[in-house]
């Protein structure tokens, strides 16, 4: 993807994205509507897959382009940020995903937190899905060992209800946030 400025203004920087992450199985579809529930208002909550099927549909010869669905995500949370709201992007981001593209410049701070279950969890849950979900058990268990040696902190979806564990997430995004006198 060529780099180009980005045509929107400096984000405020008042809060950080925050992006929880996970490979596959780990619980992100699950745990978005809880999460939706508890940030109402104080946090807006994406699960990047929603943007998924639409880009699909208009392109269906070429495909996604993965930097520029990704760069997408960066350059909403920028605009919520004009507004003063922080947001939370859940979805298999890394670093390195998000460094290098346009719209990282529009954004402070990028806080990473990891959904994780132990590697057989992982598996099961996989196999359950229907299917035409796609089955790459070994990258994904792969990627949630990477995950969970490289970013932190990692909630535990395997030991921990959906509700627990979106309760620790809500816990930790009300721990990133300033105060903002609301």
């Amino acid at each position: 993807m060529p780099v180009r400025r980005s045509t929107l203004p400096v984000a405020e920087r008042r809060y950080p994205l925050v992006v929880l992450t996970g490979a596959s199985g780990a619980g992100k579809s699950t745990i978005v509507p809880l999460l939706i529930e508890r940030l109402a208002g104080t946090c807006v909550v994406f699960d990047v897959d929603w943007l998924i099927d639409p880009l699909r549909e208009a392109s269906p010869d070429r495909g996604i382009e993965w930097g520029a669905f990704r760069d997408t995500w960066l350059h909403v949370a920028a605009g919520l940020a004009q507004n003063r709201m922080p947001t939370m992007l859940v979805g298999p981001f890394i670093p390195e995903h998000l460094e290098t593209l346009p719209g990282r410049e529009l954004l402070g701070e990028i806080a990473y937190g990891v959904l994780d279950c132990a590697d057989d969890v992982r598996r099961t849950r996989i196999e359950a899905r229907p299917s035409w979900r796609l089955r790459d058990i070994d990258e994904q268990v792969a990627f949630g060992a990477w995950l969970r040696t490289n970013l932190t902190p990692v909630f535990d979806t395997d030991t921990a209800t959906p509700m627990a564990t979106a309760d620790a997430v809500a816990g930790w995004i009300q721990e990133l946030q300033p105060e903002t006198g609301r």
